[in-house]
């Protein structure tokens, strides 16, 4: 089964990149994806537009806390689970 990877600015793809496994979105870090971050900026997205960030378990709490400040989170979903 292939899994979703995270593209060129946070849209999900269905395969791993060029440089290998999915990575985490936090800057800097190149840790596997554990999990997918569903988000939408209502000031921007119509509200069935959904983007995605990719966290490690390191940097889950502090990537949903980010978008859960700006009322952007929608929804946290294990890697292996995200259908997207």
């Amino acid at each position: 089964m292939d899994t979703p990877s995270l593209g060129l600015f946070g849209t999900a793809d269905a395969s791993a990149g060029p440089d290998g496994p999915p990575v985490c979105s936090a800057k800097g870090c190149r840790e596997d994806a554990r999990w997918v971050l569903v988000w939408n900026n209502p000031k921007l997205h119509t509200p069935d537009r959904r983007k995605t960030w990719l966290a490690c378990d390191d940097h889950r709490e502090h990537l949903s806390q980010f978008l859960g400040v700006r009322g952007f989170l929608k929804e946290v979903v294990p890697f292996e689970d995200f259908e997207g």
